[in-house]
């Protein structure tokens, strides 16, 4: 009977087992196959050039300084992120005080909770448009011409936001985590809601403040949704491309002003793309794989604390 049970299972996971290998295992095979090619991505003959690609990242100062912005996108985006997140999910859950229910959420949360998320709904592509309107770098954008009726701005000298070296790369960072919070505030609301309610009303009797419930209480019951929040947030920062191509000025994907708006994904595609080096750009792929893997690990090993039962 034990025989025809694994052989039952093992029957149902052979057919999930070969699409993923052959969809997903495969392809990157056969990037690294590719990274270690001249290929242009269009003609068929290519000669083998073993790790030139790989040594020639390494004297890539714009590749370099896609890296670095990433790097800092995976620091920042995540960390604000969660904590936006962390600090609605705790107001609209466990925020409000008194009341025969106790313990409750602030006025009004279940509006709250709609508003917050509904920028998840929007796809990347209408979220491109709408900043695009909200970045103009005249009084027809949103911003400047707030800003210029407030009078903190010449309307004959708006600013620049997203041709602005030192502004380009947080404006990217302000539409993802707008774009996010919605959706890991649902995320840990459906945790907290999983927290008895008795925890929290022993906290309150204890004469414990929000900030002492949130930290003492909240955190680290909420441990393990945050840690996965973190992985999940660390790839969005890897990747960028949709609103980096579409945002930031430049030829061939955007990147600007000066490589100064400039992620892994877009000068990987500019040269898949734009410049027929794709060989090259598959070995850019290869090391965006191995750093999101080795983020990944890092985040989940670093992370790790002991499981908390209630």
């Amino acid at each position: 009977m034990r025989k025809g049970q694994y052989r039952f299972v093992a029957g149902f996971l052979l057919a999930p087992l070969a699409l993923y290998l052959i969809f997903v295992i495969w392809p990157y095979i056969q990037t690294f196959g590719y990274s270690l090619t001249d290929w242009s991505g269009e003609s068929p003959n290519f000669k083998f050039v073993g790790l030139d690609n790989y040594t020639a990242l390494f004297h890539d100062d714009v590749f370099k300084q896609a890296i670095w912005h990433n790097v800092l996108l995976l620091v920042f985006i995540p960390v604000l992120t969660i904590l936006i997140s962390l600090f609605f999910a705790f107001m609209v859950n466990v925020g409000g005080r008194g009341g025969a229910g106790g313990v409750s959420g602030v006025k009004g949360s279940n509006i709250y909770k709609i508003i917050y998320f509904f920028p998840q709904v929007l796809s990347l592509a209408i979220l491109a448009v709408l900043f695009q309107a909200l970045y103009r770098s005249d009084e027809g954008g949103l911003l400047n011409g707030i800003l210029i009726k407030l009078g903190l701005v010449d309307a004959n000298s708006p600013i620049e936001w997203m041709n602005n070296p030192k502004l380009v790369l947080w404006c990217l960072m302000v539409v993802i985590i707008w774009h996010g919070v919605g959706f890991y505030l649902v995320l840990f609301s459906a945790a907290m809601q999983s927290i008895p309610r008795e925890i929290y009303e022993a906290a309150l009797l204890d004469g414990a403040g929000r900030s002492q419930t949130f930290f003492r209480v909240t955190l680290p019951l909420l441990w393990e949704s945050v840690q996965t929040a973190w992985v999940y947030l660390g790839i969005v920062a890897m990747d960028m491309f949709v609103l980096a191509s579409t945002l930031t000025p430049g030829t061939g994907f955007g990147g600007g002003p000066d490589h100064h708006g400039e992620v892994i994904a877009t000068v990987l595609m500019r040269n898949f793309l734009y410049f027929g080096k794709s060989g090259y750009a598959c070995a850019m792929g290869i090391v965006m794989l191995v750093l999101t893997m080795i983020i990944s690990v890092i985040t989940l090993r670093a992370t790790r604390r002991e499981r908390i039962e209630f």
